[in-house]
């Protein structure tokens, strides 16, 4: 038997959209307010979600318990695989003394904390996001950040405000490609509008963070830099977005911006250094100048502990390729010595229908354009596939490289999963909770109380994507819950809805900086498990504020920016014109 979901169960807009809210309210609430772990507040969220799911909406028990139990699996795999993986790579770097070697490395090309914040929570964060997403650029860069001196804390907030304008284009346009199969608009025009907004605010997050770090003063001190940093991506990612289409525009845009800023620092230093814990010394110009000889580590040597970090890059880079992940699921021959290799798919990529959720919960409009959509819900264990494999690939390449003994890398294992075992268990928490939301239909409740909102409807069109992103710690998984919702509305409201649809992912990545799997994650990945409520007052105003300023620049696209939105002509056309 289908169950049908239900948008007002109460019979009142206000009171269905304040039950709806609950769930998050209790997770953030209990996080933020009550200084609870993460752990405990996504167990109370969940429960709260289940209790809604089934005492309020009338979803069936076992519907509602298999969908916890689908994000719980999902949160262990693919997500909780991808930190195992990058915090074991880390291990291994700091066993064997590399880290420390990377360290040196990055301050002689500044010692200033500026400087290498927008090198590696930035730059190479924005190449990590193209290549793999889903946790992995807030992992590595949050850890990279701890290696070079930042304190723990700082490290994280840093990493998650960073991980912003990048993230629409992440996992090889995976967001941008997932928005314009829900919607039935055209992924090239997507991408082209997506190129009209989010330059803008790669422009911004570089300048944000560093005044975040070090206020006024400290963001003109290296304002040249910052400049270089955000210039160079944000050209990059308006050209690739708009005349090349969604795939590379991270992966590009991120090594542009890291070769133009280390460029950059050859010839230019701050005046002043300015470190956590230090402040501002005149010291920058004698910082690297005056190491000895017998000080300085050798090009070998610096190539030697970054290899490791260049594994990763091209591993996770060669995971996310179509084609190679294709041949990874099985789903696509390999030829090699004019033979056709085909792994085996059941093996390599196995499905599984999740028992008493798939196919018995139904979509119903406005939430769908169709009369009736079924939820599918099946479960991939695609464990060659997984962007943690090509990162756990990189690891035991490492073993070698390093010179860690085989029984030493299996101790250092051992003792990173130990490690992880709680932050595991609270991204299953993080997960269930997301996935009892979705499929009960209350984000759809939500969403539905900001398409009352009229004329200024392209304004909250960003805070439902920012919302959905919260919710689900995803911009794809934001994208495919609400992106059939946001065209429906759109075309209610005479709408473009290129431009609405859209703005669900644009504003979406504003919300990446809360999602509470993100900040696991990045507490995770500095040693601050138990901190996920710090972190989370820390990020919240930053979050909020540029979401704020993203739906303004869709509200003045729909007025008198609109000259800015494509066509939405070519936005349906399925072979839309790629210059």
């Amino acid at each position: 038997m289908v169950w049908t979901h239900s948008y007002n169960p109460l019979d009142s807009t206000l009171l269905s959209t304040l039950v709806a809210m609950l769930p998050l309210v209790v997770l953030l609430g209990l996080m933020a307010v009550s200084g609870w772990s993460a752990k405990s507040s996504a167990l109370v969220g969940l429960i709260t979600s289940l209790g809604i799911a089934i005492g309020v909406l009338g979803m069936p028990v076992d519907a509602a318990m298999a969908a916890a139990g689908y994000g719980a699996a999902f949160g262990l795999f693919p997500i909780g695989w991808i930190i195992v993986g990058a915090m074991f790579l880390h291990s291994l770097s700091v066993e064997a003394g590399a880290l420390e070697i990377m360290k040196r490395s990055v301050t002689s090309l500044s010692a200033d904390h500026r400087v290498q914040a927008l090198f590696i929570a930035f730059s190479f964060g924005a190449f990590l996001e193209g290549a793999a997403g889903f946790g992995a650029p807030v992992a590595i860069s949050a850890a990279l950040l701890v290696s070079a001196g930042f304190p723990a804390l700082e490290a994280a907030c840093l990493a998650l405000i960073a991980n912003t304008a990048p993230v629409a284009f992440g996992a090889l346009g995976t967001p941008i490609t997932t928005l314009a199969r829900v919607t039935g608009l055209d992924e090239f025009a997507i991408s082209s509008m997506a190129g009209r907004q989010l330059p803008f605010f790669s422009l911004i997050v570089p300048a944000w963070m560093v005044c975040t770090m070090a206020g006024r003063r400290g963001l003109m001190g290296v304002l040249p830099a910052v400049l270089v940093c955000g210039v160079s991506f944000a050209a990059v990612q308006g050209f690739m977005a708009n005349f090349v289409g969604p795939s590379l525009v991270d992966v590009v845009g991120g090594v542009v911006s890291l070769v133009s800023l280390a460029l950059f620092l050859r010839v230019w230093k701050p005046r002043e250094c300015w470190r956590y814990g230090e402040g501002f010394s005149i010291r920058q110009e004698t910082s690297t100048a005056s190491l000895s000889n017998e000080s300085r580590d050798s090009v070998r040597l610096v190539l030697w502990a970054w290899m490791p970090w260049v594994f990763l890059s091209l591993t996770v880079f060669a995971w996310g390729v179509p084609q190679v992940k294709a041949v990874l699921e099985g789903t696509r021959s390999l030829v090699l010595a004019d033979r056709e290799w085909t792994l085996p798919q059941k093996i390599v990529s196995p499905e599984c229908a999740v028992p008493r959720l798939d196919g018995r919960v139904a979509k119903v409009p406005p939430a769908t354009r169709q009369d009736r959509e079924l939820e599918r819900a099946v479960y991939r264990f695609n464990w060659l596939s997984a962007a943690g494999t090509g990162i756990m690939l990189s690891a035991l390449v490492s073993v070698c490289w390093l010179g860690i003994s085989w029984k030493r890398a299996a101790i250092i294992w051992c003792e990173n999963i130990r490690r992880l075992s709680g932050p595991l268990i609270t991204i299953g928490a993080m997960l269930a909770l997301a996935f009892t939301t979705r499929y009960s239909g209350l984000d759809v409740t939500l969403g539905l109380a900001m398409t009352y909102s009229g004329s200024a409807y392209p304004f909250f069109a960003a805070m439902l994507g920012w919302l959905g992103v919260a919710l689900t710690g995803s911009d794809t998984s934001s994208n495919a819950m609400f992106g059939s919702l946001q065209r429906v509305t759109a075309e209610q409201l005479g709408l473009n809805p290129l431009l609405i649809c859209t703005a669900n992912s644009t504003g979406g990545v504003m919300g990446k900086m809360i999602d509470a799997q993100s900040i696991v994650v990045s507490a995770t990945a500095t040693g601050e498990h138990g901190q996920e409520g710090v972190i989370l007052r820390r990020v919240f105003p930053h979050s909020v504020a540029l979401m704020f300023l993203m739906g303004i620049l869709v509200w003045l696209q729909a007025g008198v920016l609109d000259w800015m939105v494509p066509p939405f002509e070519s936005a349906t056309s399925a072979n839309a014109p790629k210059p």
